[in-house]
């Protein structure tokens, strides 16, 4: 067992280091990008495909850190962020669209999420919701509107396998994955992400709040229907919304 001043295992990080808000992109090559926004920045850690930086915003520490790929390793940097005293986190990542309505290069804000992965089912049992926090919710629609952003919020779906949903047919699974991809459809399911089913359930289990901005990349739905899609890659939008939206939380908090 790790002394709590230790260095934790996976960030390499420790109390006092980071501040008690947090912004969660899942490329370490994004970190940089988000830790401009910061006033007197610096590297705190870097680690696997954890990195961490921390800087002021609003006369308060706020930190980046990156996740990773996946619920897994979301859910442990969730676990060692608490761990120093991270109470609010925001996740800045990607997705892909699935109703109809989503285009590319629109924002989604997740108020839920579809618990189809495994990481969660650790923490408790899968009758639990996977839902943000309402106050994080609230700040990133603030912030979205703002800066005058096409955004979107409902409930988006946690898959472990890219492929699984990209590649279904390749799959001894395929019938069970497609059955599921219209459920989701039917539902109306906004789109399609890796991280924000563990992120929300491991931050609700150790009193963190979470939320998340995702932009989209696509929309396969959309270019099935013959419908426009345009494609986006570019974060900045939404790493400018997840930056803003910490502004208003700080500003309530205080």
């Amino acid at each position: 067992m790790l002394n709590d001043m230790e260095k934790k295992m996976h960030l390499m990080i420790r109390p006092g280091e980071v501040g008690r808000y947090c912004i969660l992109p899942g490329d370490p090559g994004r970190c940089e990008k988000i830790a401009a926004h910061l006033e007197q920045v610096r590297l705190v850690a870097n680690n696997r495909e954890f990195r961490t930086y921390t800087g002021m915003l609003c006369g308060q520490a706020v930190s980046v850190c990156s996740t990773g790929i996946g619920g897994p390793s979301a859910a442990i940097a969730l676990e060692e962020l608490a761990e120093c005293g991270v109470d609010t986190v925001i996740r800045v990542g990607t997705c892909g669209g699935i109703n109809l309505k989503v285009m590319g290069g629109d924002a989604v804000i997740a108020s839920g999420a579809v618990r189809h992965e495994g990481t969660s089912r650790e923490y408790i049992p899968l009758e639990y919701p996977a839902v943000a926090d309402i106050d994080v919710i609230c700040a990133l629609r603030q912030a979205c509107a703002e800066r005058g952003m096409r955004s979107h919020i409902g409930v988006v779906q946690s898959k472990d396998a890219f492929y699984g949903q990209h590649r279904p047919q390749s799959m001894p699974a395929c019938p069970e994955l497609e059955y599921k991809w219209r459920a989701w459809k039917l539902a109306g399911v906004l789109a399609s992400e890796m991280e924000c089913a563990a992120l929300f359930v491991a931050a609700a289990v150790r009193g963190v709040r979470a939320g998340a901005v995702l932009n989209v990349l696509w929309n396969q739905e959309r270019a099935a229907a013959g419908m426009s899609n345009p494609e986006c890659f570019d974060t900045e939008p939404a790493i400018r919304a997840a930056v803003r939206a910490v502004e208003i939380l700080i500003a309530q908090d205080s």
